[in-house]
């Protein structure tokens, strides 16, 4: 029997750590462990970029995406754009098993949740809005052919990596995305293989940050086929923080704040980011939660 592990973005990953933690410790799977995580934070309205009081895009209107994925089977689900949805989490393990698709979008997701009983909801709270209105005044919306998007705030994705006493990995990425974003944007954390990728041969990865940035290099799977050639967790993020920075300097851009984190089928974890994101990131393992500051990683000229 396996001692659980679960590691998960951010300071608030903590709320999502310690609740997949009770659960994964009680014996329950490493998908069901880190999807309760996950919804905790969507429901916190303190939170201002995932379920619940996420901010809006720039025409005020919130849009979720998720993604989930059992790494037993390699079967995943996956939501994008979808609005009045609280838990979007949720509904990607719907849709992974109530559907033989993986991805639903827009208002077709929204139809499938009504579907499946989930109920409609303004997701907004006036505290959430104000600061939205506050963004607003600071920063410009991003705009069609523009060239590097926004940089993302210091609240963001929850991704949740766990593994189970089975010895099973499960993982779930959960988001409102960037604030302001253009109406129907999409970024990794609903893409399996870049904001998410779990199996249990190899491991499992996840990322935060500029979405872009991150689907540019296929992120989450790149860590779990480094992980799969040898590299430990921690090796591997940093490879592929090295391929985000390698991508910029060959657009000529500097590199967004992004960062990885990663979980072996041994328990091993790992986590690295670019420079200046100040990225923490929370993992569990028997009977405490600690935060942890990731590694940055420099870019370097020429690569």
């Amino acid at each position: 029997m396996r001692e659980p592990v679960v590691i998960a973005t951010w300071p608030f990953g903590r709320l999502a750590a310690e609740t997949a933690l009770q659960l994964l410790r009680a014996g329950q799977p490493a998908l069901d462990a880190a999807l309760t995580g996950a919804q905790a934070v969507e429901d916190d309205p303190n939170v201002r970029s995932v379920g619940y009081a996420g901010l809006p895009n720039a025409i005020g209107v919130v849009q979720l995406d998720a993604c989930v994925m059992d790494g037993r089977t390699l079967r995943c689900g996956a939501v994008a754009g979808v609005e009045n949805v609280r838990h979007p989490a949720a509904l990607a393990r719907r849709v992974m098993e109530k559907t033989p698709h993986v991805l639903l979008v827009g208002a077709g997701a929204q139809q499938f949740a009504l579907r499946e009983g989930f109920p409609l909801e303004n997701l907004l709270t006036p505290e959430s809005l104000q600061e939205w209105e506050n963004r607003r005044a600071r920063e410009r919306p991003p705009t069609p052919g523009g060239g590097q998007p926004p940089e993302a705030g210091d609240h963001d994705t929850v991704t949740v990596l766990a593994l189970d006493q089975r010895g099973d990995l499960g993982g779930v990425c959960t988001t409102s995305g960037l604030a302001h974003k253009l109406p129907g944007r999409v970024g990794d954390s609903p893409i399996i293989g870049a904001g998410l990728y779990v199996d249990n041969s190899a491991g499992a990865a996840g990322g935060t940050g500029v979405g872009e940035e991150i689907i540019r290099v296929a992120g989450s799977f790149l860590i779990v086929e480094a992980m799969r050639a040898g590299r430990s967790p921690q090796e591997a993020c940093e490879a592929a923080v090295r391929r985000v920075n390698a991508a910029a300097v060959r657009r000529g851009v500097h590199p967004a704040r992004v960062a990885f984190i990663a979980l072996d089928p041994q328990g091993r974890t790992g986590a690295a980011c670019t420079a200046r994101t100040g990225f923490q990131y929370a993992v569990g393992r028997g009977d405490k939660v600690e935060l942890v500051t990731a590694r940055e990683v420099e870019a370097q000229a020429g690569n």
